[in-house]
């Protein structure tokens, strides 16, 4: 193999001059554990996110357009999407940082996350970065005397460079532009010379393929005259070993013991892993694929040609004519475990990929809009910190085990298991030895015939709900029609202690409450215990949700009701249903601001119902001569009912007039729909529910996700779809009359979730 020679431009360290890239810490806790929404509030709150992207990553996604991505490839078909994900923790020079990431395999984002964690405790990584110099190479041909004609090119380097510029003078006004020239010749394989000038062109924040290409085509004509020759490649080169990034970082001994290994034993089995991938190039390749696994993921979020770094990456692995690690890792003087990392790193901030994609956009927006030097650092750090994840892996427990459980997750996924069941299926999935999708699918039966009939005798249980037809127009008295849905809210009190302690491990909550809390979910426990007397005493909460969170499901209400039926089973407050209805009322005021009571009152009861609230809560039961075949489809974005109703009823206020008149079509909707339900006619009862759902369009309350899941709906067999509960994300209930199944299995296979209610045959069985 051929070696590799260059010469090390001067180096700058990164962010110099900029700004912190977020207004808070990246050491988000439990952020792995949030809901996606939750996770964008988290980083919109301390700045990462601006509302903007906000809206975009709540609403479409910040998915590339079809016409866009028409305009970028030949032969567009459709756009292919990939998981965007953020590593917390980092620190580099001094900064924290959001990292984004691009990445389909498991374990990367969790692996970075915690090396993240790790090397904060110790100040971070340092990370330099040298000018951003792109090669472009001239190849001449058919030359009979090659010293000459390099002589020739190198009197003529001012020409050259000047005819090159002239090319983009806006980058050269820019501080960029063509630098110098050099001249390689090669022997091809029959003897005969190969002319190769090199232009060295500082492109500046862009990646700069395009305008190395363009200006290597601009002087192929004069490097053809001064020398005699045929020009034949005109081409910039992958090689960016003139625009070289390094990071390195420094962790204490002592921050590196775990998994019942000592810091010192996970050092050293560390820096042998690394010396081993310096002379062996088998280990060598899986090592720096580990690195490229964070290299790529960083790359491929903020719109950079990740296949141009990876080729870049390897042939500097082999420089020497052996291919080896890229990063070393030592122990120095202090017994510290040193790493470092030298990598070539082409990157950009500006031009197509990055101006077209919204997701790259918003990358680079969670990075601080970092200059070329301070990304191309950056990068290096990641690499050198998923490196760092594999070595410690590697040298304790193992890889397996982390994929193990990765493994079962995915798995899970590909299940359509349910969010409130998913952690449990998968540590079943886990002991069981048997992580298949099969498998998945019988532990969560299993769960969800636990759920039904819980068999518990120390806790209470409520169920969650379905609004069929008439929400946010039932906050304001006209009628809806609500179900209830085999999903359900276990909660059980335990005296004791000093304060009221709250355990959900569904959501890794653990927590005592703030007892002077007014406001939010303590605040809306103490005005439940003040209610009937308990409060300030100790006891503790555990609340086993079996309902997706914020889906529109009721899932609120359920809890409220779940615990103030066993607050009174525990304490013999002889609670009745009246009482632990108002009780979950005044809950749900705290939740979400106003409230029809609908949500509650069937979780209460347990029944199908038609309620109205004109001043005061009235319902009755509603018949249902056969089962309703509903299947429900669940987005990826959590509905919020306090954003939702607030949104409406500013929209409400601004201009009654109009949506009275929405709320007026769905009230007359619901009452028809009424003897629809109650006459079995499900044609006609689908047609009410699609009608309902313009409406609820017309409020502003839909997205793009929830339509998508509607026309699924109704293109698979469903009379009539529509989003269910507040919406803003959440759900959407379909009316499937023999075609359930169908319409099931066609929203999973659009990447979406769904549940089946009272399943019927289909027309086929």
């Amino acid at each position: 193999m051929a070696s590799i020679s260059k010469s090390k431009p001067a180096r700058r360290q990164c962010n110099a001059s900029l700004p912190a890239p977020g207004a808070g810490s990246s050491r988000i806790p439990n952020f792995f554990r949030m809901s996606v929404t939750e996770r964008i509030d988290a980083l919109h709150s301390r700045g990462y996110l601006s509302s903007e992207d906000v809206s975009m990553l709540n609403g479409a996604g910040p998915t590339l357009r079809l016409p866009i991505a028409d305009k970028m490839i030949e032969n567009v078909l459709g756009v292919f999407g990939l998981p965007l994900g953020v590593a917390l923790n980092f620190m580099v020079n001094g900064r924290d940082y959001v990292v984004p990431l691009v990445v389909e395999e498991a374990s990367i984002v969790a692996g970075l996350s915690g090396v993240g964690r790790i090397t904060r405790l110790s100040g971070g990584f340092s990370a330099h970065a040298t000018e951003s110099i792109l090669i472009g190479q001239v190849q001449a041909t058919g030359i009979t005397n090659s010293a000459r004609a390099k002589s020739a090119l190198l009197d003529r380097r001012e020409d050259l460079l000047a005819l090159a510029n002239s090319l983009h003078p806006n980058m050269v006004e820019r501080g960029g532009g063509a630098r110098d020239v050099e001249v390689h010749v090669h022997a091809g394989p029959t003897g005969e010379p190969m002319v190769v000038l090199h232009l060295l062109v500082d492109t500046q924040e862009a990646m700069g393929a395009n305008l190395v290409n363009s200006m290597c085509e601009g002087i192929a004509p004069l490097v053809e005259s001064i020398t005699g020759g045929e020009v034949l490649l005109r081409i910039l080169s992958n090689l960016t070993d003139r625009s070289l990034a390094t990071a390195t970082v420094r962790i204490p001994h002592q921050n590196l013991a775990g998994k019942g290994y000592s810091g010192e034993q996970v050092r050293d089995r560390i820096v042998q892993a690394s010396d081993l991938a310096q002379v062996d190039p088998y280990r060598a390749t899986t090592h720096n694929k580990g690195i490229m696994n964070g290299v790529d993921a960083l790359a491929l979020a903020t719109g950079n040609d990740w296949r141009a770094i990876e080729a870049a990456a390897h042939a500097y692995a082999a420089r020497d004519g052996r291919y080896r690690a890229l990063s070393n890792w030592t122990r120095n003087a202090d017994g510290d475990l040193v790493g470092k990392i030298e990598m070539p790193m082409k990157v950009g901030t500006v031009g197509g990929a990055v101006k077209n994609n919204p997701a790259a956009r918003i990358s680079n927006r969670l990075l601080g809009s970092p200059t070329a030097a301070d990304l191309a650092g950056l990068i290096a750090a990641v690499g050198l910190a998923q490196n760092l994840a594999a070595l410690r892996a590697l040298a304790t427990y193992g890889i397996q085990q982390g994929h193990m459980t990765l493994h079962a997750r995915s798995v899970a996924t590909s299940a359509g298991v349910q969010d409130a069941q998913f952690e449990a299926v998968v540590e079943r999935l886990i002991e069981s030895g048997e992580i298949k999708e099969w498998k998945a699918k019988e532990i969560e039966r299993d769960l969800s015939r636990t759920i039904s009939m819980p068999e518990r005798a120390d806790c209470s249980s409520a169920c969650g709900k379905v609004i069929l037809l008439g929400e946010h127009a039932v906050v304001y008295g006209k009628p809806a029609i609500g179900l209830p849905v085999p999903l359900s809210v276990e909660a059980s009190v335990r005296k004791g202690g000093d304060r009221v302690r709250v355990l959900v491990s569904q959501w890794g909550l653990d927590r005592q409450v703030d007892p002077a809390a007014t406001d939010g979910f303590d605040g809306a426990v103490n005005a439940m215990l003040e209610s009937v007397d308990l409060r300030g005493v100790g006891m503790t909460l555990e609340v086993n949700p079996h309902i997706p969170r914020s889906m529109g499901l009721g899932g609120s209400a359920a809890l409220a009701v779940a615990v103030a039926r066993d607050l009174s089973r525990e304490f013999g407050l002889g609670l009745d249903d009246e009482a632990v209805n108002g009780l979950a009322f005044e809950w749900e005021k705290m939740s979400h601001g106003t409230p029809s009571g609908i949500d509650n009152t069937i979780s209460v009861v347990g029944k199908p119902i038609v309620f109205e609230n004109d001043g005061k809560a009235v319902f009755r039961e509603l018949y249902l001569p056969e089962p309703l075949p509903l299947v429900l489809g669940f987005t990826s974005r959590a509905g919020l009912t306090a954003r939702a109703v607030a949104q409406v009823r500013a929209a409400w206020k601004a201009n009654p007039a109009h949506v009275e008149a929405l709320f007026d079509q769905i009230a007359q909707l619901t009452r028809s729909g009424v003897k629809a339900v109650e006459a079995a006619r499900f044609d006609e009862l689908g047609r009410h529910m699609n009608l309902c759902h313009g409406y609820l369009n017309a409020l502003g309350v839909s997205t793009p996700d929830l339509e998508q899941l509607i026309q699924i709906a109704r293109d698979n067999g469903a009379v009539g779809a529509k989003l269910t509960g507040s919406g803003g994300g959440g759900s959407v209930v379909a009316l499937c009359p023999g075609t359930q199944d169908r319409v099931a299995a066609a929203m999973e296979n659009a990447g979406y979730q769904s549940l089946n209610l009272h399943r019927t045959p289909n027309r086929s069985e």
